[in-house]
């Protein structure tokens, strides 16, 4: 089995504002790092998304992958089992359900653990990842979180 090595972060200015994600991902000696950032999303979907891309990243089916994550809204809604019974209701009354599918499609095609971290505690990857989210944030193109974007819409004044 190949075994990679992630550490995923979300950030936001407001939440809702600005946001970004950031990835590293480590396979033996290889490291490949990535952000983007979103003219407007939520912490949340952030973190989430740093996780999705990563699965999307990889190449090969089948990977045993470990990502540390200091979101427990990622961690705990997957290592509990939580997603798997949004599945079944159709995420009914759940947030992110778009991200949520996306993630699920990437998901399923490796072996994928989580592991929590506590963020801001000195731990060098999730310092790193952080910086890289953070840093997405001021990054051209900024893209626009569409998927966000259409949950907002009944929400706007008409008047």
């Amino acid at each position: 089995m190949l075994k990679v090595i992630v550490h995923t972060d979300g950030a936001c200015s407001g939440n809702p504002g600005k946001g970004g994600y950031g990835l590293i991902m480590q396979f033996g000696k290889h490291k490949k790092e990535e952000n983007q950032g979103f003219k407007l999303t939520t912490n949340n979907r952030m973190e989430l998304l740093a996780a999705i891309r990563s699965l999307e990243l990889l190449t090969k089916e089948g990977c045993d992958v470990l990502i540390y994550s200091d979101s427990k809204y990622v961690v705990q809604a997957v290592e509990k089992g939580w997603v798997f019974g949004w599945v079944k209701k159709n995420f009914k009354g759940k947030k992110n359900p778009d991200l949520w599918k996306r993630f699920l499609v990437a998901y399923e095609r490796h072996n994928v653990k989580f592991q929590w971290v506590k963020g801001h505690a000195g731990n060098e990857m999730n310092e790193r990842a952080d910086f890289l989210a953070t840093s997405a944030l001021h990054l051209e193109p900024i893209l626009i979180d569409q998927g966000y974007e259409d949950s907002i819409k009944g929400d706007e004044e008409l008047f």
